[in-house]
């Protein structure tokens, strides 16, 4: 599953602790993450889901939605567990993956044994660095490379 996939979301968050955006379309800035994100630069610049995780999730928890994971980027089609180092190549952007994003208690604020749903195997996703300038579209390919 780490041959061609796609992106099938993007969300920006405008302020630490604010609502998670829907956008078609990102800007991102080298080593700084998503223009117009709370979360710039660090080793967190920008957070990546599985849609297949939650298509998983869903059958036993139907209300958990991926949004609800406060990640900035959602792919299908890339397994993510056990990626550190690995480069993630988004449209003509590419991110370094930098470490697993662990699920805290805001998950089960929004739905009830999300954080449980998204503890084991990297289900909760990765965070990385932004090694170009440019845009992502909804729609785009994805693929993991060695880096």
């Amino acid at each position: 599953m780490n041959g061609a996939g796609r992106l099938e979301a993007i969300w920006i968050k405008r302020a630490k602790l604010g609502p998670m955006d829907p956008v078609e379309s990102a800007r991102f800035e080298a080593d700084r993450g998503i223009v117009g994100n709370a979360n710039q630069g660090g080793r967190r610049q920008v957070t990546i889901i599985e849609r297949e995780v939650f298509d998983h999730i869903r059958a036993t928890l139907p209300d958990a939605r991926p949004i609800m994971r406060r990640a900035n980027l959602m792919v299908s089609g890339v397994r993510l567990a056990q990626t550190v180092g690995q480069v993630l190549a988004v449209g003509g952007l590419r991110i370094l993956i930098q470490g697993e994003t662990r699920p805290c208690y805001r998950m089960d604020e929004q739905c009830p044994g999300l954080t449980a749903a998204l503890d084991p195997d990297w289900r909760g996703g990765v965070f990385g660095v932004v090694l170009d300038a440019g845009e992502v579209r909804v729609g785009d390919a994805a693929a993991l490379s060695a880096s």
